[in-house]
């Protein structure tokens, strides 16, 4: 018994969080997938499955979204990658400014970003009066409701995961070996291509891993801004949950999905290991591990010697490659970055428009749509996005912390299947965590409750805020608690001058990614709330159904107002607590 017990407390961290996903995650998501395969009347059957891949219309569903899931992954790595390393090679003010840039696009709401571009792309919208101001007629076919406009919301809104993976693993990489690859001879395309990408490809791969799985559970941008032929597997599996009541087809839609992402995730982790998704452990960038990274440097300075003096990468040598690699490096990510930043602006003056439809250039000046939001409805969705967003932030962050803590220092040999678990529900499609939750709370009375709300967007919220707590408590030295408990401080002092003031700010970040997730999250909503309670992404969505109208701009405008202040206010509690943690 005395061994019970004494597992039990080493395991006390980790152990609220695996209960809770337990609970809230694997039962819910195992239970609803099963239903494709199996069902109380008549057991075990593979009709659903069948009907979903021999039928027309469901194959070429899959099939689509299949290849929209793809293009967008490659557009997202093909942008995001030269962001990653403009950020990366800035220093001071101008890197700070370039990643803020790429970070209010990140919080800003899919929903909101999804109106900037229907203000943007519509038939009175800012791009086609430019097309006109340009070339003295309008464009030959719609700018929207087809795939074009589809893949552009999509990458617009997920090019920023894609840069945020992929920068920690080039500040991870030493900044002297592509210096080190040009002083032994290799052309400045030879020390990118046999230098730098292979140490990044751990970080590429888990950026389009991330960004696949994000798009194939994406339903928000292709209902408004695709037409009939963009429709994704998670809009079918919306209409048959909510409006046919067709479980069997809807699950069986989610079990294949699941399958192509769990091969996806198989397939990465057998190449890069899971651990590339969250950081490497302290103890790999210590001791032998040093060493052998030292000396996969040093193979990687031979491969370019060789890759030079063979001849091997002739492109190096053109003499117009240099000039134009010299100007596309900032000239590129910067104009990649204007191109996630600026869209959302557009809305702020569409919402003070007197005219009832969106158009471009607005008609100045009314205030009419922002009082339209001063209704009871309004404010009851907005006070609970606010409080169950509040709520998910608190709570994610009180199960991760501990989580976080046994990962790194006390866990060993479960380490690894453990963080698996931990961070289930990110490489899981949110269409399937969705109506996993429906099916369960509507067992047991959450549906339409602000309980279940918080349960279900901290599910999806947990595994980002886990990941960002890992990677503080990894940078925070414990050898400063046991300074200052030499100098006196008692446990009592040292958690309030020592240790809180350094993870304040890492667990600021990750309180405000649960916060903005949970206050961006739909998909939840859609099937949680059951109608009755909507938050304020439901609010929206429902009048975009009925009307696009400049009352959605004029939401959509606070919220960005809203977000972005949150963002500057974090990164200014950050800057002003970097010099006293540098001090101490």
């Amino acid at each position: 018994m005395k061994a019970v017990f004494a597992i039990l407390r080493k395991n006390a961290g980790v152990a609220p969080l695996l209960v809770f996903l337990a609970i809230a995650f694997f039962v819910p998501v195992a239970t609803v997938l099963s239903l494709a395969l199996w069902s109380p009347a008549e057991g075990f059957s593979l009709l659903a499955l069948k009907r979903i891949l021999l039928t027309p219309v469901y194959s070429t569903t899959l099939l689509r979204t299949l290849e929209i899931s793809l293009w967008t992954t490659v557009m997202c790595l093909l942008g995001g990658f030269p962001i990653a390393l403009l950020i990366n090679r800035l220093r001071g003010a101008a890197k700070t400014s370039l990643y803020l840039l790429v970070l209010l696009p990140l919080w800003t709401s899919f929903l909101v970003k999804s109106f900037a571009w229907l203000v943007l792309l519509g038939k009175n919208g800012a791009v086609n009066a430019l097309i006109i101001a340009l070339t003295g007629a309008p464009a030959s076919g719609s700018l929207l409701f087809n795939l074009n406009a589809v893949l552009i919301g999509m990458v617009h809104g997920l090019m920023p995961f894609a840069v945020l993976t992929i920068l920690p693993v080039l500040d991870a990489i030493d900044p002297r070996l592509t210096p080190a690859a040009a002083s032994l001879g290799a052309r400045p395309a030879e020390g990118f291509i046999k230098v730098l990408l292979p140490l990044a490809l751990p970080g590429i791969a888990a950026a389009g891993l991330i960004v696949f799985v994000t798009s194939v559970g994406f339903f928000i941008v292709p209902a408004l801004l695709g037409g009939p032929r963009q429709t994704m597997v998670a809009n079918v599996i919306i209409e048959m949950v909510l409006d046919l009541l067709n479980w069997p087809l809807a699950t069986a839609a989610a079990l294949l999905m699941f399958v192509v992402v769990a091969a996806l995730f198989a397939l990465y982790i057998r190449s890069f290991g899971i651990e590339s998704l969250v950081g490497r452990a302290r103890a790999q960038r210590q001791g032998g591990a040093a060493r052998q990274l030292s000396r996969q440097r040093l193979e990687f300075q031979r491969r370019c010697w060789l890759a030079w003096d063979s001849g091997v990468l002739p492109l190096g040598r053109l003499p117009l490659l240099p000039y134009l690699l010299r100007h596309s490096l900032w000239l590129g990510p910067v104009l990649l970055v204007l191109f996630l930043a600026l869209p959302a602006l557009f809305l702020v003056p569409v919402s003070f428009t007197v005219s009832g439809i969106i158009d471009w250039p607005p008609e100045f000046f009314s205030w009419r749509w922002y009082a339209a939001l001063d209704t009871p409805t309004w404010r009851s969705a907005a006070w609970r996005s606010l409080t169950v967003a509040t709520a998910t932030g608190a709570l994610s962050l009180a199960m991760a912390y501990p989580a976080a803590v046994w990962l790194v220092r006390q866990a060993r040999r479960s380490r690894l299947p453990v963080l698996v678990l931990m961070i289930a529900p990110m490489i899981v499609p949110r269409i399937i965590i969705a109506i996993g939750l429906f099916y369960l709370f509507a067992r047991i009375g959450l549906i339409g409750s602000w309980l279940g709300l918080v349960l279900g967007h901290t599910v999806i919220a947990l595994p980002f805020v886990l990941v960002t707590m890992i990677a503080v408590v990894q940078a925070y030295d414990e050898r400063l608690d046991q300074a200052a408990a030499v100098c006196g401080a008692n446990t009592a002092m040292r958690l309030r001058r020592v240790t809180l003031p350094l993870l304040a700010p890492g667990a600021l970040s990750a309180f405000l990614f649960a916060f903005v997730t949970s206050l961006d999250e739909l998909t939840i909503a859609l099937f949680v709330t059951g109608g009755l309670s909507s938050t304020l992404p439901k609010q929206m969505w429902d009048e975009a159904l009925l009307r696009v109208s400049p009352t959605l701009a004029a939401a959509s405008t606070i919220i960005f107002l809203f977000m972005s202040a949150a963002v500057l206010l974090a990164q200014a509690v950050r800057q002003r607590r970097s010099p006293a943690q540098r001090a101490t």
